[in-house]
């Protein structure tokens, strides 16, 4: 076990079910030597523990929550010179659980919690987004920009539904509310383009909302960013690509334009909705049309499953 290891829990993911998974695995740690704990009470939170652990010489951040609470603690790692920056583990007690995924970490919290304080850590490739006004935010899994954000925005706004299911509701909800085609002008390695969409996603990882394969050969370790765009089509095609994209079958569809690139960068005629490993960046109101993305290869020290 590293010398000094920080948990960092936020007790309402999973709407609130994290708290009690958090206290069945005090003994775990226990065993282990013990840790410091911290528990998140306000957005962006989480980014100030990390930060801040890092500063003081913790070994290890172990973030415990959903794709948020790790988007977050990586948001606080990245702050800190590589170096210095500690690693970073994952005990998935949220929603979707995206990122957990990728890396291959054990879906039952206690397995997870006993992988990460024993196994050695490996590198991974982060993300890093900067919009028009230079605003920088790094990501780990996926940012989505329109109808997949949408999504994000509306799933957030659901309490009574939970995981997977809650993004599918919020699908079905997107797609008879929020049909709203923007012309995106992108630039990426291979040149300049221009397509009416619904929806553009940039991916570390291979899925977002629990189980939507969205890139199915993205790879986090492998120096480049993939990318799906769904072009203008009809609500009728959008509900018949639903089912696709939870197989990941999706790329066989002319609606649909895949792609990879080491930078991308985008410029909307209408304001852009956008999500980063499903937090909220941009939502309604906003009147953000440019943002650009580029990948950090080999970031990070993320202990794997």
């Amino acid at each position: 076990m590293p010398k000094k290891v920080k948990l960092i829990l936020n007790p309402m993911a999973d709407m609130g079910a994290a708290w009690r998974v958090a206290n069945d695995l005090r003994p775990i740690v226990n065993a282990h030597g013990g840790a410091d704990w911290s528990g998140t009470v306000y957005p962006t939170h989480a980014t100030e523990l990390a930060r801040q652990a890092a500063l003081d010489g913790y070994d290890l951040i172990v973030a415990m929550g959903g794709d948020g609470t790790v988007h977050e603690v990586i948001n606080g790692l990245m702050q800190i010179p590589a170096e210095q920056r500690p690693v970073l583990a994952v005990v998935p007690v949220g929603s979707g659980n995206d990122f957990a995924h990728a890396i291959g970490i054990p879906l039952k919290a206690d397995h997870a919690l006993s992988h990460a304080l024993n196994a050695e850590p490996s590198l991974v490739d982060i993300g890093m987004m900067t919009d028009e006004n230079g605003r920088k935010e790094y990501f780990d899994n996926t940012v989505g920009i329109g109808f997949d954000a949408v999504v994000t925005i509306r799933s957030h706004k659901l309490p009574i539904v939970r995981g997977f299911l809650m993004y599918l509701t919020a699908v079905i909800q997107t797609i008879l509310l929020n049909h709203d085609p923007a012309l995106m002008k992108v630039t990426d390695d291979n040149g300049k383009w221009e397509e009416e969409a619904l929806m553009f996603t940039v991916c570390n990882g291979d899925r977002e909302g629990g189980g939507f394969m969205i890139a199915p050969e993205a790879k986090n370790d492998d120096g480049i960013l993939d990318f799906a765009m769904v072009t203008k089509c009809s609500r009728l095609t959008m509900f018949r690509l639903v089912p696709e994209f939870m197989k990941g079958t999706h790329a066989r569809f002319p609606q649909i334009k895949m792609g990879a690139s080491r930078n991308i960068s985008i410029n909307a005629s209408h304001p852009m909705y956008i999500h980063a490993d499903g937090e909220i960046f941009t939502s309604f109101g906003s009147n953000l049309k440019g943002i650009t993305f580029e990948i950090l290869p080999k970031a990070l020290k993320v202990v794997r499953g």
